[in-house]
């Protein structure tokens, strides 16, 4: 199949919510599922929204990885799963902050609240209805993904825009993954790799003693 240039913010299909796929099983649905799937597999993600790929139709492709599973948690790996028209049922109120980078936002990262817990009903490729429920960074991957049928960017649900950070600088992330063993794995990463990990611990210890 094919890897899709994924659209960027500023881009005004971004902000239009999808159209119902109104034949789950017609082929270029099935063409665009799989370039879906090839496009997340070049770009190392776990998901993508028609939106992302240019397309008007209400449909996500992921996948929940084991790599994004955080260490002692009792979330599994979720295989490659195709959804078409899903509604998403928040079981949880939104109030629990987590840690949210984007395809379409590269190079930054946010605190997002979210429901920890929700359902999702949708249509198969070959028809079927289908229903799952999520929890923690599965249900958090879930409505990041939706929310992009429905013209919202990540950005759009932050409350609090100071933890808004350049994936090259995740002081705050880094603060938080000091106390927080319950963050994205992948995120955790890109924080051990951050060159100025240890000189913003210095920075923090002295600002407190200065505080106190």
């Amino acid at each position: 199949m094919a890897v899709r240039k994924v659209a960027l913010m500023g881009n005004p299909i971004l902000l239009k919510p999808a159209r119902k796929v109104e034949d789950p099983t017609a082929p270029e649905i099935a063409r665009l599922a799989q370039d879906m799937q090839d496009t997340i597999e070049d770009c190392g993600a776990n998901g993508i929204a028609g939106p992302q790929v240019y397309s008007e139709a209400s449909i996500v492709v992921f996948r929940f990885a084991k790599g994004r599973i955080p260490p002692g948690s009792s979330l599994k790996p979720v295989p490659w799963t195709v959804m078409i028209n899903p509604v998403l049922t928040l079981i949880d109120e939104p109030g629990d902050l987590y840690w949210e980078r984007c395809l379409s936002i590269p190079n930054l990262h946010g605190k997002v609240p979210r429901s920890s817990r929700i359902g999702l009903t949708y249509q198969t490729l070959d028809g079927k209805t289908e229903e799952r429920e999520a929890k923690s960074w599965d249900a958090v991957l879930m409505q990041h993904e939706v929310d992009h049928l429905h013209g919202t960017l990540f950005t759009m649900r932050m409350t609090d825009l100071s933890t808004l950070s350049f994936n090259n600088e995740p002081g705050i992330l880094a603060e938080d993954a000091k106390d927080d063993t319950d963050i994205d794995p992948l995120l955790i990463d890109m924080v051990e790799h951050w060159p100025m990990r240890e000189r913003w611990s210095g920075y923090l210890e002295q600002t407190d003693k200065q505080n106190s």
